[in-house]
């Protein structure tokens, strides 16, 4: 799966569970496990910023999902400089993505899950720095295990 950082209010987290779900509106399925405190801030703000961090960030984006934002500011001490987003009101960006998808939540479908929430996020502006295809993206194998093409990287926390 390709992992991406999920921006929501001033929280940020990895998430891996994610798929285009519509070409026209462009929209996309995320879930977010239950016990998740980015799951309380999309629920209270109702946008959130998928970013695609490339390579080289890997350790910070995959360290994200090892610290809780209740109690920390994660963005700061992964060293993620933020900017504003161009239509989202309390979510910041962060500096250095390869590309962003800025979303506002479209449904929340309750009760169909168990231990994950899937949201129908509408795409309301998207932020490109590489072509695509260019670009060596972190895609995450399961357990700590990620990859890009070519490359592999065991995490050890």
């Amino acid at each position: 799966m390709h992992l991406a950082l999920l921006a929501v209010g001033r929280n940020v987290m990895p998430l891996a569970w994610w798929t285009p779900i519509s070409k026209d509106p462009f929209r996309l399925l995320i879930a977010m496990d239950r016990q998740n405190y980015s799951l309380e801030l999309l629920r209270e703000h109702g946008e959130a910023a998928l970013h695609f961090m490339p390579w080289p960030d890997r350790k910070r984006v995959v360290r994200a999902g090892y610290q809780t934002g209740k109690e920390t500011n994660k963005a700061q001490a992964l060293g993620f400089r933020l900017m504003p987003a161009a239509k989202l009101a309390k979510t910041r960006l962060i500096e250095g993505a390869l590309s962003v998808y800025e979303l506002v939540v479209a449904q929340e479908l309750a009760g169909i899950s168990g231990d994950h929430v899937p949201f129908v996020m509408d795409v309301v502006h998207v932020h490109t720095q590489e072509r695509p295809g260019s670009a060596e993206p972190i895609l995450f194998l399961g357990y700590r295990d990620f990859a890009t093409l070519g490359d592999r990287f065991r995490f050890k926390p």
